[in-house]
């Protein structure tokens, strides 16, 4: 990102910053997402980064810290602002000047607490005591809803060449009315609530403006996967990991791409997951790949698709008063994005042949 802005001179200058935030993002996410669980990685991940470059840049600072010209957000049309991307140097003005936060500390931290919460509670969600609380025998079992699905439930077998010994796929629907993450979302939500002294009625104000502004994204969503399990129990992902078995030992290059392509597509790496993990999985049990690393290279080449996909790049526009700039925004992120992609292509080629090890 240092280089995106501002070339070889500010990776040169801001080396030791840009290494701090991305060696504890790096630390805590592997602690996290191994011995916590898969819901909290980006977020204990960005608080922890983000702490850590606020207390390295109060014993460090660069040689000279410049803003980009007219700065980066701009009000109407947004032209000074887009003018700054990707200058390489060129970019940028007079250093920048330093001021004195008008927030105390008591202020910064309220106003970050609803993040803190949402980490200790999700925290608690993940933890195994509670897991088993929901489970078979839990005290609270009766709370997780199952309904099989008729028609569909077991009748639906995978066989070979795609499952080594023929297996009925379940087709339920499981309702976690208190152990799904969502639950804790809204459990934070009114600890925040409580914190913040925040009325109900704007509390359900707030709540309604939110779901007016997803209503879209929701559906969106809600299309991507029930795609998804159409393409599961149809076979349609069985045979496309048929088809990209052919690209043999490349294979593991290839495979960042789906997910590049489905974040593209859908906006969200959730639903690419959705859509391609299974045909990931199928594919490397073909080859002999570690299934493990082509569904995460699904995740990780997604992330790559992120800074390019219409619906991010509606939403970065609208909130930095890009309005009408989405084209060459999307002009100036795409070859980033490409190269991004590349490298976590050859970073996956490496670990499925070279660094066997890595892979869990």
């Amino acid at each position: 990102l240092v280089f995106m802005m501002d070339g070889l001179r500010g990776v040169r200058q801001t080396w030791p910053a840009a290494l701090v935030a991305g060696g504890s993002f790096a630390i805590t996410q592997y602690f996290t997402s191994n011995h916590i669980g898969p819901e909290l990685p980006d977020i204990t991940s960005s608080l922890v980064s983000l702490v850590a470059l606020a207390a390295f840049l109060k014993v460090w600072q660069p040689k000279t810290a410049r803003q980009a010209a007219g700065g980066l957000v701009a009000s109407g049309g947004g032209s000074a602002a887009l003018a700054g991307f990707g200058a390489g140097g060129n970019g940028f003005g007079a250093p920048a000047s330093r001021q004195a936060s008008p927030y105390t500390l008591a202020q910064t931290v309220r106003a970050w607490s609803p993040f803190l919460i949402l980490t200790a509670v999700v925290t608690v969600w993940s933890l195994a005591p509670f897991k088993a609380l929901f489970g078979a025998h839990g005290a609270l079992a009766a709370t997780v809803l199952k309904f099989h699905v008729a028609g569909l439930d077991q009748l639906v077998v995978k066989t070979a060449p795609i499952a080594a010994t023929p297996k009925a796929l379940d087709a339920v629907l499981k309702i976690d009315l208190v152990s799904a993450v969502g639950s804790a979302i809204l459990v934070t939500a009114l600890i925040s609530m409580a914190l913040l002294r925040m009325k109900p009625r704007d509390a359900l104000v707030t709540f309604g403006e939110t779901l007016k502004d997803l209503t879209r994204p929701i559906l969106s969503i809600g299309f991507v996967l029930a795609f998804a399990f159409v393409a599961n129990y149809s076979g349609m992902s069985s045979t496309l990991a048929l088809m990209l078995a052919g690209t043999g030992a490349a294979f593991p290059f290839f495979s960042p791409f789906l997910g590049w392509l489905g974040v593209f597509l859908t906006g969200s790496d959730t639903s690419s997951n959705a859509l391609f993990c299974s045909l990931q999985q199928a594919t490397a049990h073909q080859l002999g790949v570690p299934e493990t690393l082509a569904v995460a290279a699904n995740t990780t080449g997604g992330v790559t698709a992120k800074m390019i996909s219409p619906q991010s790049i509606a939403v970065a526009c609208a909130a930095t008063g890009l309005i009408g700039k989405e084209s060459e925004l999307f002009r100036f992120t795409v070859r980033h994005s490409l190269l991004f992609a590349v490298i976590v292509g050859l970073i996956t080629l490496a670990q499925a042949y070279l660094l066997p090890g890595m892979v869990p």
